[in-house]
């Protein structure tokens, strides 16, 4: 097999270099300011003058092919410290009023208006930053790996300093934007980097960019860009130290197990220290991450357990470098393994303090990137839990165009309970290495991945590896894509998230997208997706296949049914309803027939559903479901939704018929661009639990906050605490 991968490995590299040439463009030019712009949203400072101005945007929805409704014109320039933004985003007609879903920042979503920008300091055409605003003043900012080919590649969670203003006219408003030179990481003496704009407006329904973007792909595609030319030479970004200290007091209740937690204080802190041009040293000591806004809970009727995104700021800076390496569900390392151990008492998951980290990542040059990192947790002999050490090493080298190769090194080791320190367990270490190959052709049509990761522990030698090759080719009409994967059976990535090892995949996927002459509909056409998993003793254990047609509107607003057709073996017992009822017989099998609907309506509206639904046979019984989320927007200042989970099951004897409910209201108030405050319920019947989480936000300076967090579980019966929480945290960012 592992042949088979080589051998496609090297015919994609080539096709890789061939690919075709886009048409050249002279970009925009970058003058130099004579003194600081005062970022006002004011333009009248002489840099703004009339000469130097971009327009002619293009739009990349609803079509592809015609210019932009609502003209857009842009401006850059720069001094010795800051990177000088402004555009002017014009209108048809007056116009007042603009949708924008809050006040807080980070905003997304096709119903903002608002326009971004997007920076490739490195001229890699797959790495960069992206910031934005919208106009009632909000930013967003964020990084982006991998070329931003998928949604998962947009990083949002990423926070730094920068400055901008937006102020709001009769026929048009204006955005002004400055970047701190230290914010980015970049060459020393750079003359040129990449360079896109983006603007989506809500009254005509329209995604504009400066560089056209075909309308299959998404408006952050790195590989869509031009170039930036500054007037002369960068300088030096010079030193960018920043300490990020913490201070917080904490109490909690813990009424099952009879602990009580008086309030405490606690303290600690970040540094981020930049490392020549574009490297940058995080450390952190005791580290709290008590104000990352908790998981909403779902209804698991999977087998296997669930994976859900890190959100901890400390780990998010270059996270592709660490997260990227293997595919879905076949991840070599996750974070959040990081700060999570199992309580030996309960058998349940809980936080395990951290004590410190340092994680280096970036840029060693314009080809090479490299990632190390290392975190030590706590040892907890109340819980039975050994701290660990977590050593993570990544190296990145560009090759041809876009693509790149890296190769991963990830070691944890268990600390002794009994002697303390960082005294090791003999034998208890478990470590995997790796090697990537990511495609990525000049104009995004073909992608793949191609990888061979080994895990190594004490007594295990034998069937450790794991091989994975991907292909897809995306163009205006058609999407085909082949994968392969072989899961060793001793294949053990600690560190990361492989719910199910043992197994050969096969997975094939293909779509047809129609583009009609249409007032309502603006794409439609079917598609096929299918996975068969099997092993050589016993065949095949697994299989899916799904036929689905997708239908768009021009309002954003879309609906996917499908057909689907499911095999299973079950290897181990399996409560279908897990609530503890009597479990399928292992060494069963089942095949099964549903049909599904996923849809979403136009996100523009105050009122919005967004939902999926499942209905037909499940094992041996049948199931009907439904998941979603109603949204109520009340101006930018108010958003209130309900999460609904709803599944009914009916199963023969002697397993149990059950009908499972998670609801989750949520009431998330912005009253300035400083000040928020969020709270949800979430009420599941499936783990027999009443979950009360409310969390106030003050940002009173940039990218300081004071947070306040209080958090309760109820038994739904008797409504009586399970376990509570409170926490006030205040932290500061601070620049040297």
């Amino acid at each position: 097999m592992y042949r088979i991968i080589i051998t496609s490995l090297i015919t994609f590299l080539t096709i890789n270099i061939v690919l075709g040439q886009d048409s050249e463009h002279p970009g925009i030019i970058a003058e130099k300011a004579e003194k600081p712009v005062n970022i006002d949203g004011v333009l009248n400072e002489p840099i703004w003058r009339d000469v130097g101005w971009q327009s002619d945007f293009i739009q990349t929805f609803p079509t592809d092919t015609e210019k932009a409704i609502a003209e857009t014109k842009v401006k850059v320039a720069f001094d010795d410290k800051f990177v000088y933004i402004a555009a002017i985003l014009l209108n048809p007609e007056p116009r007042k009023k603009y949708v924008s879903t809050s006040l807080r920042r980070d905003y997304r979503g096709n119903q903002n208006d608002g326009i971004s920008i997007v920076i490739d300091t490195f001229n890699d055409k797959t790495n960069g930053y992206i910031f934005g605003v919208n106009p009632y003043g909000v930013q967003r900012e964020a990084m982006v790996g991998n070329g931003g080919l998928l949604s998962t590649d947009f990083n949002l969670a990423w926070d730094n300093k920068w400055y901008s203003e937006a102020t709001i006219h009769e026929d048009h408003w204006i955005v002004e934007i400055g970047i701190p030179l230290s914010t980015l990481r970049y060459k020393d003496g750079a003359r040129d980097w990449n360079i896109n704009f983006y603007r989506i407006d809500s009254k005509y329904s329209e995604k504009t960019t400066w560089t056209p973007i075909p309308k299959t792909f998404n408006v952050t595609h790195t590989a869509f860009s031009r170039n930036l030319h500054f007037s002369e030479p960068l300088p030096k970004s010079g030193g960018n130290y920043s300490i990020i200290p913490y201070t917080a007091i904490a109490s909690s209740n813990n009424s099952i197990k009879g602990i009580k937690e008086p309030l405490k204080p606690s303290f600690g802190g970040d540094a981020k220290i930049g490392i020549g041009p574009a490297m940058n040293l995080d450390l952190t000591v005791n580290p709290d991450f008590s104000q990352v806004e908790v998981d909403e809970q779902v209804t698991n009727l999977d087998r296997f357990e669930i994976f859900f995104p890190e959100r901890r700021q400390f780990f998010l800076e270059n996270v592709d470098l660490f997260a990227d390496f293997g595919t879905d569900r076949i991840r070599p390392f996750f974070s959040r393994r990081i700060g999570v151990d199992r309580d030996e008492n309960t058998g349940q998951n809980v936080q395990n303090q951290i004590l410190y980290g340092a994680r280096l990542s970036g840029k060693l040059n314009e080809d090479w990137r490299i990632g190390a990192m290392n975190m030590q947790t706590a040892n907890d002999p109340l819980r039975g839990i050994s701290g660990k050490n977590f050593t993570v090493a990544a190296l990145q080298r560009k090759v041809f165009n876009r693509s790149n190769v890296g190769v991963m090194l990830i070691n944890r080791e268990t600390m002794d309970m009994e002697q303390g320190g960082l005294n090791l367990v003999n034998g208890q270490h478990n470590r995997l290495v790796g090697i990537d190959y990511n495609l990525f052709s000049k104009d995004n049509r073909w992608t793949g991945k191609f990888f061979y990761h080994k895990t190594f522990e004490e007594g295990k030698r034998q069937n450790t590896g794991t091989g994975h090759a991907q292909l897809t080719f995306t163009d205006v009409n058609l999407m085909a894509g082949l994968s392969y994967s072989n899961v060793g059976e001793n294949y053990n990535p600690l560190v990361g998230y492989t719910p199910r090892v043992g197994y050969q995949r096969i997975a094939p996927i293909m779509s047809y997208t129609f583009f009609p002459d249409s007032k309502l509909i603006n794409r439609h056409g079917p598609g096929f997706e299918s996975e068969t998993l099997w092993t050589p003793s016993l065949g095949i254990t697994d299989e899916l296949h799904t036929l689905n047609y997708l239908i768009r509107l021009h309002s954003y607003a879309e609906v996917t049914f499908s057909v689907n057709n499911q095999y299973t073996y079950l290897f181990f017992p399996f409560d279908p309803t897990r609530t503890g009822g009597e479990p399928l017989a292992q060494g069963t099998s089942y095949r099964y027939n549903y049909f599904g609907i996923e849809m979403k309506t136009d996100p523009r509206k105050s009122f919005s559903l967004i939902g999926t639904g499942q209905a037909g046979q499940y094992y041996n019984g049948n199931l009907a479901n439904f998941m979603g989320t109603a949204q109520w927007r009340v101006g930018y200042t108010a958003n209130i939704s309900m999460n609904l989970s709803y599944s009914r099951l009916r199963l023969p004897e002697p397993q149990k018929d059950v009908d499972l409910i998670l609801i989750g209201p949520r009431f998330d108030l912005t009253f300035t661009r400083s000040l928020f405050w969020t709270t949800f319920i979430q009420y599941n019947n499936q783990i027999d639990n009443i979950n009360i989480n409310t969390r106030l936000q003050w940002r009173y300076a940039p990218v300081s906050d004071l947070f306040m967090v209080y958090t309760d579980n109820y038994f739904p019966d008797s409504f009586a605490s399970k376990q509570r929480a409170f926490v006030m945290k205040l932290n500061y960012w601070l620049n040297l």
